[in-house]
């Protein structure tokens, strides 16, 4: 086999394509998933320092 002939059986061969296309899928997954991780995480620091504000204002009667 000529070095021309194993580079057009290689471009030709098709098994791992399905494997690249997995790896592409699972990293826009991954990419997605920490995009909405991040801006959940900025939209709740607002709501738990509110909150925390105003459980600490609140007190607490010990006697019943």
């Amino acid at each position: 086999m000529t070095f021309l002939n194993i580079i057009k059986t290689f471009s030709n061969d098709e098994d791992g394509a399905v494997t690249v296309d997995w790896v592409v899928l699972t990293a826009a997954v991954v990419g997605l998933g920490i995009a909405v991780l991040s801006s959940v995480t900025t939209g709740t620091k607002g709501v738990t320092q509110n909150i925390s504000s105003y459980l600490n204002t609140i007190t607490v009667d010990k006697a019943f």
